[in-house]
Order: C-alpha cells, then structure tokens, then sequence
C-alpha cells in the first residue's frame, strides 16, 4: 500500500508580501509562526484636520486606511484579521497588538471572544509625546499593548531573565519608558516622514527579545515602515511581513537591507536551566577545593568559613550548606556560588569559577 505524503507549503520568511493582510494571512500554513506583533488601524475618531499653534497639519490623523464608517465595521474588520492570526499562529505561540484609547478596548474584547488568553498588557509610555495641541484633552502620552497567547495554559516563551538583564537586574515592569521614532532613527523620503506611525526600534526589541527564541518565525500584518523587520533581523529572528501600500514596501526594504545582524555569540544568551547541575561537593571530589580549606563571605572578608568533607561550611557554631550559610550571615536569600570567595594565587575569587570549569570538563 503507497502512503500519501502531505507537503506542508514553506513559508516565505525575511519577504514582505504585498495585499490584503486578511487574504493572504489565510493563505499561509496553519500553526506556521512563533509571533504575531501587530500595530493594526488605530480608528481615530477625529472629524477634522488637526494642526499645531502654527497652522502645520498633524501627520497620522487623515489617512483613508485609518478610517471605518462605523465601530460595527471597524470591529468586523478587526476580527476577521485576529481569526486569521490566531490560525497561522503555533498553538504555543503569542500575539502582541498595540493601540490607543480609540482601538485597544475594542480589539482586547475580540480578542478574548476569539479564544485568545491574554498575558500582560503593557503600557508604551511616551517619554516624547505629542502635545495636545487643542488644550481640551490630558496629553496622550502612552500606548497599550495586549500580550496573548493562542491557547490557555499551552507553554509559550517568556525570556525573563534576559528582560532582567536588559533591566540592569531588575524584573522589566508593564511599564515601558520609550522614545517616539525621533531624529536619525526616524525613517524619511524626499525630506518627509516615509511612514507617519513609525514604531521606535526600542518597542520591538522588547518584544522580540521577551517572547521569541533565536530562529522563531515573526510575522507583522501592518508591516509600515519595516520596524519589526528590521528588528528581527538584528536579532537573528525570521520575519513575514504584509503590507499592501508598495511605497511603504520599498521603503522598509530598503531600511532592512541596511541591517546587519548580530553575531551568534552576541545572540547566543546562556540559559541556566540547560546548564549542567554541579553541586559544591563536586569541587572537592575534583581537586578544585579540599576539606578545611577557608572561604571568605564576599559582604566581608574578614568572615572565614571552613569547608567540611561533606561539602558543608562551618563557621562558628553556624553549620550549613553555601547558600544557607551565606543566606544567614546576609540576612537574606542569596546565591552561594555568588558569595563565596577562595584564595588562588593570593588573589580572592568568586567559587562559581571553579563551577564553570567543572561544567566544562562535563562537556
């Protein structure tokens, strides 16, 4: 008996398609792309021109594809593209939109109907925003994103220790403090803004870098300027973007060819949970460290435990392992591998360097 074998299409990825998102979202390989960052019609409900104090008109206020004759359509539109999203997208995979007060409410109740789980919403505040040039309204001064994922409960990347670490140490909050597109990053043609709602590289490489891995598949259905593309790119990611306005097609090209991408090392981020567990006895069956040799606490020095043949550190009347003992004499939890120091050359050094020689002598 011949088997039938089913060819799954390949998916056009680092290509911007040109048309109608919602068509060609369906023409794309179910459960395809890790990511879905989207940056959709905000519906602006302004009946008129806006200008400034000196009678120059507000880019992003007026444009044809920005306009809905009426919530019900908007809505319809908006969940047609989402129910297209969410069926390309993996069944681990997330979705992140961004709007304004116009939209976000709105698409956030679509969202929730269509059977999305929503994660986090997370606040762009604005640290340069426009002034609200008729004084009748509190200055609009954030964004908000919706962090969702396609299925309830299914396991989806969140890289948390390398927002931590892009945070100086701390955990990254909802809350992002982030530039409008400004100055040299801003992207012009023939002297003029290319693309009136330009996203800063600054947003995307948050997102990008929080919920996607190395090779993930991007996809942006209102690619615009090519901000997500440009990003992904830098960080190693794979993208598909849809945009139907060719002008904006060939200034994003543009704009991604110029990128170079980061090298695997600058890419590679060290992932603790893969790393190969080596407790502290495994230094004294080494060689590295022997039974009565002396540690010293990193906070002070001048504290000086001895190491018991069981791996143990005594100091005082104080027995305990490195991270109990560490954690009793800091008054707090702490890591052990951290707080320990061993003489070697005369010089004091932290234990978690013998650590990584261990791991290497594993490997």
């Amino acid at each position: 008996m011949t088997g039938i074998i089913y060819v799954v299409p390949s998916l056009p990825l680092n290509q911007i398609l040109q048309g109608n998102c919602i068509e060609i979202l369906n023409s794309l390989p179910e459960n395809s792309v890790d990511l879905i960052f989207a940056d959709p019609p905000y519906n602006l409900q302004l009946q008129h021109d806006l200008y400034r104090p000196n009678l120059s008109k507000v880019d992003a206020v007026n444009n044809k594809w920005d306009k809905f004759s009426s919530f019900s359509a908007y809505d319809a539109f908006t969940s047609e593209w989402l129910h297209a999203a969410r069926r390309v997208l993996k069944e681990n995979g997330t979705i992140w939109v961004i709007g304004s007060y116009h939209n976000i409410y709105r698409v956030g109740a679509i969202m929730q109907n269509l059977g999305f789980w929503i994660l986090n919403d997370v606040i762009w505040l604005k640290s340069n925003p426009m002034p609200n040039f008729r004084g009748v309204r509190f200055t609009n001064a954030h964004e908000t994103m919706i962090w969702a994922q396609k299925k309830k409960g299914a396991k989806y990347t969140f890289n948390h220790k390398a927002m931590k670490a892009l945070n100086e140490d701390l955990q990254m909050r909802s809350d992002w403090s982030i530039p409008l597109a400004t100055g040299k990053e801003r992207i012009k043609s023939n002297g003029t803004k290319a693309h009136p709602t330009q996203k800063p590289e600054g947003l995307l490489y948050r997102v990008l870098l929080s919920s996607t891995d190395v090779g993930d598949v991007v996809l942006d259905p209102f690619f615009g300027s090519g901000t997500t593309g440009a990003v992904a790119k830098k960080l190693g990611r794979n993208f598909i973007g849809i945009e139907r306005d060719k002008k904006y097609i060939k200034v994003a090209q543009k704009r991604i060819d110029a990128v170079t991408k980061s090298s695997t090392e600058a890419l590679t981020l060290p992932d603790k949970r893969n790393q190969v567990r080596v407790p502290f006895g495994t230094l004294l069956e080494a060689g590295f460290l022997s039974p009565g040799q002396k540690l010293f606490f990193k906070d002070d020095p001048s504290i000086r435990a001895v190491i018991l043949s069981n791996g143990h550190l005594k100091y005082q009347e104080q027995i305990g392992s490195i991270h109990a003992l560490a954690k009793a004499l800091a008054d707090g939890p702490v890591n052990g591998w951290d707080m320990w120091l061993y003489k070697e050359s005369g010089k004091l050094k932290v234990i978690d360097e013998l650590r990584e020689k261990v791991r290497k002598l594993k490997n």
